[in-house]
């Protein structure tokens, strides 16, 4: 596929608001291009592929305009500028640059992008600029203009992962009967890329050969909530108990000697926690595994754990060593989801929870751990377990369905989470994605930020739906560094992928994760979350930020509908009309 006919299919996509149509022109570019399916779906993505092992470009927008202007023959002040009134530095380059180009296919733009994220050593930014400079002259108009935003990471399709699934079953078959097979398959890899290169080349029978293997992670089952422990007893019946951490999520795999520590946001954090490698390599007797768990720090003079702010401290390029000493880490297992060329995920949670503790070797002092577990349809042992799990300083109890398979990448009742603050029934946390921020007034005018406007996700459409604007929870240093990651991502006009009637000051792409504390949830007739029709929506109450997640994905933030059914049940945070 050339490049011309990608930016042509770009142009109609962003044309249009209608995500029936957007699947369908997505069907239509991927039919006509099979062969290059998965490196248009990375490209597509602003990735040069998949997200745990996609390279990063390494260049900031100086340097991105350093090589539109090296391009164009025009001053680069003039092009930043340009860019500053314009606010989409992919429309500059496209009016300043020539109005068509050669004939260039995407697989050569792709590997010119490779070689610019691999230029390294003395001269790497410079050596960059010229890679950059000499692809852009290459191209023109349209293509022009869709490069810049690739990789400058402000794609605007803003097409999610849902419609890209759906627009993959079209291309297949001309209907969405294999959203659930291709779902299921991108669950196991995180991987759209591979998952469309082996569907339109292989047919839907050769999605069946895409399972968990060390190296790719596969997405992180999600839980529900609940706002007691007889409550649990009652939604599930029999449960396995066990430990909720304050701490990070992290799947470990193991092939051989190999091994990879991945993020929730698919991230590859293997050099940041070596000590949790090591300890992979060592305690886990299998050559071949994947452990699903969570770090934590720990006070290596007293054993106790450490809040999450420490923790996090963790996630670093540099200083890691001096890190690992002042906050070492435990990392407790509690599931396995592949060994020894095995998918577990289908088998009931009981059993692979049998085969984790016979797959590890564990000693008092070493930093990986099974987490403890109780078994039982008693209500009374089971809140004996939850108060003693709030003693010991964890953040609650998970309840899962001794029965249940590992759903990757879906949040049901088969998991079940019960927090200190849900036994209050005071207040409770949501994880929300922020879609933009307000300038403030008074003491925050000077940082230029003041509140930031919030969202929850429906992964049925791929939306987000505004549901709270937050300004309380974070000193004014943190308000001034938020500001500052917010403005890398920050978009002229509102996401694709965002449903909100109230317009921020600055509209952001759906990328970070915050955890907020609400009072309580009530009707709004301002916010989409949950609105249909003349019927209002649903809103945060007292919203306060509690903490920074930046190790979550968007896809991964509470969702409208169980803002919905928390209201409808009048649990924890819940049920007041306004």
């Amino acid at each position: 596929m050339l490049v011309a006919e990608l930016a042509e299919g770009f142009a109609r996509i962003e044309g249009t608001t209608s995500r029936q149509r957007v699947t369908a022109l997505l069907a239509d570019i991927l039919r006509r291009g099979p062969e290059d399916a998965d490196i248009l779906l990375y490209l597509l993505q602003g990735r040069l592929g998949p997200p745990y092992a996609a390279p990063d470009l390494g260049m900031d927008e100086r340097r991105i305009v350093q090589a539109v202007a090296a391009a164009t023959g025009i001053a680069a002040a003039e092009v930043w500028r340009r860019y500053q009134r314009r606010g989409d530095l992919g429309l500059v380059a496209e009016e300043l640059g020539q109005p068509a180009g050669r004939r260039v296919a995407i697989r050569e733009v792709h590997e010119q992008l490779r070689r610019i994220a691999e230029a390294g050593g003395p001269g790497a930014y410079d050596a960059r600029v010229r890679l950059l400079r000499d692809l852009l002259q290459r191209l023109g108009g349209r293509e022009t203009r869709y490069l810049v935003r690739m990789v400058t990471g402000k794609l605007r399709p803003g097409v999610a992962d849902a419609t890209i699934m759906d627009a993959l079953s079209v291309a297949c078959v001309d209907a969405l009967t294999l959203r659930p097979d291709i779902e299921r398959a991108y669950s196991h890899c995180s991987d759209l890329g591979l998952v469309a290169r082996t569907l339109l080349s292989g047919g839907p029978t050769a999605l069946d050969g895409i399972h968990p293997t060390p190296g790719r992670p596969v997405l992180a089952a999600l839980a529900e909530r609940l706002p007691s422990a007889r409550e649990g007893i009652r939604k599930l019946g029999r449960v396995i108990a066990e430990s909720k951490y304050d701490g990070l999520r992290l799947q470990a795999h193991k092939d051989g000697d190999g091994v990879w520590l991945f993020t929730r946001r698919l991230e590859n954090a293997t050099a940041a926690f070596p000590e949790v490698g090591r300890a992979v390599r060592e305690q886990v007797r299998a050559r071949q595994a994947i452990l699903d768990g969570e770090a934590i720090g720990y006070d290596p003079r007293t054993g106790r754990l450490l809040p999450f702010q420490h923790t996090v401290r963790r996630r670093r390029k540099h200083g890691v060593e001096a890190m690992e000493v002042r906050y070492p880490l435990r990392y407790y297992a509690f599931d396995l989801l592949y060994v020894d060329g095995r998918d577990l995920t289908p088998l009931p949670q009981r059993e692979r929870s049998r085969r984790l503790r016979a797959v590890l070797r564990e000693t008092a002092d070493a930093p990986l751990r099974v987490t403890p577990q109780l078994e039982t349809e008693d209500a009374a042992a089971l809140e004996r377990f939850v108060d003693r799990m709030v003693r010991e300083g964890f953040e609650g109890t998970m309840l899962k369905r001794p029965d249940a398979p590992y759903h990757a990448g879906a949040r049901r009742f088969n998991w079940v989470k019960l927090k200190r603050g849900y036994q209050k029934a005071l207040a409770d946390t949501f994880d929300v994605v922020v879609v933009g921020y307000y300038f403030g007034r008074g003491r925050r005018a000077r940082l230029g930020i003041g509140a930031l406007l919030c969202a929850v996700y429906d992964p049925a459409e791929g939306r987000f739906r505004t549901v709270t604007r937050v300004g309380s929870g974070l000193p004014d240093a943190e308000w001034a560094r938020l500001r500052e990651t917010l403005d890398v991502i920050r978009v002229p006009e509102k996401p694709r992928q965002v449903d909100s009637e109230l317009v921020p000051d600055v509209w952001v792409e759906p990328r970070y994760v915050l955890e907020v504390l609400a009072g309580e949830i009530t009707c709004s007739p301002r916010h989409t979350c949950g609105k249909a029709g003349a019927a209002p929506g649903y809103a945060l109450r007292f919203p306060r930020i509690a903490r920074l997640r930046f190790d979550r994905r968007p896809e991964d933030a509470t969702t409208e509908a169980e803002v919905q059914r928390l209201y409808a049940s009048g649990g924890p945070a819940g049920g007041r009309a306004a």
